[in-house]
């Protein structure tokens, strides 16, 4: 299944309805003028395509996501990775670690993670 794009302005709006879903729109109002600066014209304009994109459902007012925030992000990072580096998760992986110290605890994480793949879970 592909994702509707979700743009940068759309994705923190986004970050706010999956921290309060479900949600009325009067909430989301007031959670996007305190957190984004928006003025209720501009939530409502958001509300609006991401429910004609498919990204979310507005029913009498209440918000709910149709896409979770786990699915846009593994989608936005497999566009990354296909768009920057020929779909090579490894070359990906090279290029987020060469300038980033990582710490034993994320490194173990990681392993762990590797090792769950290996054995067929997720």
């Amino acid at each position: 299944m592909e994702i509707p794009k979700i743009h940068e302005s759309e994705y923190r709006f986004c970050l706010i309805m999956w921290e309060h879903e479900p949600v009325t729109t009067v909430e989301l109002v007031k959670l996007c003028r305190e957190q984004l600066g928006w003025k209720r014209t501009t939530t409502y304009t958001v509300i609006k395509r991401l429910g004609e994109r498919g990204v979310l459902k507005n029913e009498n007012g209440e918000i709910t996501s149709l896409v979770s925030k786990d699915e846009a992000q593994a989608w936005e990072i497999g566009e990354l990775v296909e768009k920057k580096f020929e779909g090579s998760l490894p070359a990906f992986i090279a290029a987020f670690t060469r300038h980033r110290d990582m710490s034993d605890g994320e490194l173990d994480e990681i392993q762990r993670m590797i090792d769950r793949i290996r054995k067929g879970g997720i």
